[in-house]
Formats: C-alpha cells, sequence, structure tokens
C-alpha cells in the first residue's frame, strides 16, 4: 500500500511539473488583409495594406499566415523584403490585379517581388497583370515601357508556390533569381501566343529549383533557363502555345556561369515553335551546358523538336557571326516520340571552336507527315542507341 502511495505521488508530482512549465508551442497567426483594411472591389489600390501586412506577419515571432479572401484586390508594384520570421505563408483566395494603365508599372522591373526571404510559401490565387494593352503597344511600334515581370523571387531560399495562376504578364511571369530550394507546383500560365517576352517561368543563378504539374500557354518560351542554373527538376509540364523549354539564351557576356544537372520529364509540347532547346549567341564566353536529361518527352505539331543551336540571333539583326564560347556535353535525349511540323526534327548546330560532344540518343521516334524527318548536325559528336527516327548523324 505504502509502494502504490509512493507510485501515486510521483505520477502527481510529473503531472504538476508538466502544467507548471511554460507552453513553448506557438500557434500560427492570422492577418486578414480585409480587416486590415483592404477593399477587394477591384479599383481601391491595396499596396500599403498588403505590405503593411507584410511588416505585421515579419514582427511575428511565430509562424504567420497573411490570407487573403475572395475579390479583386489593386495593387501597384511591391517588394516584400527579407526579415527574421523564417515562416511566412500567403493563401490566397482571389484575384490580385495590377493596375489597367500599363504605364503605373511598366517601367517597374516587377510587378510583385519577394527580395531575401527565406520559408516564403504562397499558396493559390489569381495573379492578373494586364498586359494585352502593353503587348498592342509593342506591337505597333510606339514607344512603350519595357513592362514589369509579374512575380520575382530574389536572393531567397526554401520557397514554395503551389497552385498559383498567372494571366497576361507585360513581360516574363515568374523568375527565380539568385535563390535555393524552390518548389514551383501546379501552376497555371496563361497568355497570348503572340504575346511578346512573355516567358512562363524563368530560373537563373539558381539552385535546388523544383517545377512540377505546370500547364503553361504563352508567346515566349514555357521554360527558359539562364546562366548559374544547377539541380534543376522539371517534371509532368504541359506547353503550348509557346516557344518551348530552353536553356538559354547563353553567351551573353563572355564571363558566365554554367548550366548542369538539368532534368527535364514527363512534358508534352503542343503547336510549340521549340520542343527542347539550348541556345546561345555566336560569341565567346566562358558558360557551359552539361548534365542534361530530356526524357519523356511527347511532341505535338512541334516546328522544331530538337534543337540545339549555336548561331542564336533571333531577328537576325546585329548578329556577332563568331564562334560561340559555351561549350555543350552530356546531354541526353531518351523517350521522345510525336510529331514535327517540319522536316527537319533534329538540329545540332554547335560551335566549331567548343564542338558538341557526349550527345546520347535513345528510343525516339519523330515523324513528319507520316514519313520520316531528317536530322542536321554540325560540329556535333555523340551516340545513339535503340530505335532512334530520324536516324542519327551525330558523329
Amino acid at each position: 500500500m505504502v509502494q502504490y502511495m509512493g507510485s501515486i505521488s510521483l505520477l502527481l508530482a510529473a503531472l504538476l511539473f508538466i502544467v507548471l512549465q511554460p507552453y513553448s508551442a506557438t500557434a500560427a497567426v492570422t492577418y486578414n488583409v480585409v480587416n486590415l483594411g483592404a477593399r477587394g472591389d477591384g479599383i481601391t489600390d491595396n499596396t500599403k495594406t498588403f505590405l503593411d501586412a507584410w511588416a505585421a506577419a515579419c514582427g511575428c515571432a511565430s509562424p504567420a499566415t497573411i490570407y487573403v479572401p475572395p475579390g479583386r484586390y489593386l495593387l501597384r508594384n511591391a517588394v516584400f523584403r527579407g526579415c527574421n520570421n523564417h515562416a511566412i505563408t500567403f493563401i490566397i483566395h482571389a484575384t490580385l490585379l495590377a493596375p489597367s494603365d500599363y504605364h503605373v508599372i511598366g517601367d517597374a522591373p516587377n510587378w510583385l517581388g519577394f527580395q531575401d526571404v527565406t520559408g516564403v510559401s504562397i499558396i493559390g490565387g489569381v495573379l492578373d497583370a494586364q498586359g494585352i494593352d502593353l503587348w498592342a503597344c509593342k506591337k505597333s511600334g510606339k514607344n512603350c515601357p519595357s513592362g514589369a515581370t509579374t512575380l520575382r523571387f530574389s536572393k531567397s531560399n526554401n520557397i514554395l508556390v503551389r497552385g498559383l495562376i498567372s494571366l497576361n504578364s507585360q513581360m516574363f511571369h515568374i523568375v527565380i533569381n539568385y535563390c535555393h530550394n524552390v518548389k514551383l507546383q501546379g501552376l497555371r500560365v496563361f497568355a497570348s501566343g503572340h504575346s511578346p517576352n512573355t516567358d512562363g517561368i524563368h530560373v537563373q543563378l539558381s539552385s535546388g529549383v523544383m517545377i512540377s504539374d505546370a500547364k503553361i500557354k504563352t508567346g515566349d518560351d514555357c521554360i527558359s533557363i539562364g546562366p548559374g542554373a544547377t539541380n534543376l527538376w522539371i517534371e509532368n509540364v504541359d506547353c503550348g502555345p509557346g516557344h518551348g523549354i530552353s536553356i538559354g539564351s547563353l553567351a551573353k557576356d563572355l564571363e558566365e556561369e554554367g548550366v548542369q544537372n538539368v532534368t527535364v520529364k514527363s512534358v508534352t509540347f503542343t503547336g510549340t515553335q521549340n520542343g527542347v532547346r539550348i541556345k546561345s549567341w555566336a560569341r565567346p564566353s566562358n558558360g557551359f551546358v552539361k548534365h542534361v536529361v530530356f526524357q519523356h518527352i511527347g511532341m505535338v505539331n512541334v516546328q522544331n523538336p530538337i534543337v540545339v543551336d549555336q548561331n542564336y540571333c533571333p531577328r537576325q539583326e546585329n548578329c556577332p557571326g563568331k564562334a560561340s564560347g559555351v561549350k555543350v556535353s552530356d546531354v541526353r535525349y531518351e523517350d521522345i516520340h510525336g510529331t514535327s511540323a517540319s522536316e527537319i526534327a533534329v538540329k545540332f548546330d554547335c560551335s566549331p571552336t567548343n564542338p558538341c560532344n557526349g550527345i546520347k540518343l535513345k528510343d525516339m521516334k519523330l515523324t513528319y507527315k507520316n514519313k520520316s524527318p531528317k536530322s542536321f548536325c554540325v560540329n556535333a559528336g555523340g551516340m545513339a542507341s535503340g530505335f532512334v527516327m530520324p536516324a542519327s548523324c551525330l558523329l
């Protein structure tokens, strides 16, 4: 009996100790932008309110959520800068609108920018940059602003963007620049197939970026990969219309970081200008492209399904006319099938001073008007295995 009472006393003491301890777990705090003064009427300028919500979340010692309820919220260009809170989530059940007058943000580099942030997530939402009038201005040849990128992350880490829709960007839709560990999941990007410079997603000078389950329709590259992109994974993407998925253009500068460890798999291109492309200007550069895999790719009426173009000069104006210094090596094309809209379905136009090498083709079947198309190779070395159509021209 004494032993039993002693056990009860010990248990009660332990429970009392637990109860009296300070409660260390911190619940997430939510900031509703409407409660802070925002109005989702599509007319009121809510820029300051959104920045106030960010400042409040930054000042919070616990994880914070910025909630945007249904509505249409007008925002001018805004930069959300890094702070001590490394767990801020935007939950957006609304459309964020850029000003309809493209002059308001057209000379700014970005409409919405995140700089020096860590642990930011954006869940849901529609970003409507209302860029159609600016595209028309550019097409007319008038003096127009260059246009703002819709959403840019710079010098940031541990970023998640899920379920976001980007509409009618003035310039690029989404840019990842100097970032590490970024996940872009389930994005939808829409702009006219004739809209200028409206790349869907652009990644440069960043590592550990994953793009998955995206649908991109735009007037330029669905995904463009710039210098300094490493350990990039792209999977389950529908692209078209657009200019395909491109590494480059490279060799814009003599001193340029290389692109390496890139995987592009399970992608379907429909009616695009290009499929998978590597492009560099014909000028000196210390850049490179290596360790790249294009795998499980479907082509539906694609103008140029497979391209390496080291004489890139899109308008054929002021072309450098030199030899590209970019070294392309160890690029694998596996399980690529579908239809080409041109007779030359595979084109390797490589540098005379830095020939492509280590190109590997495996299990490829592309057709042109129900027949075998052609391959074109200049300064390109590698090998083919399995069934490959068109026949390889690699040396």
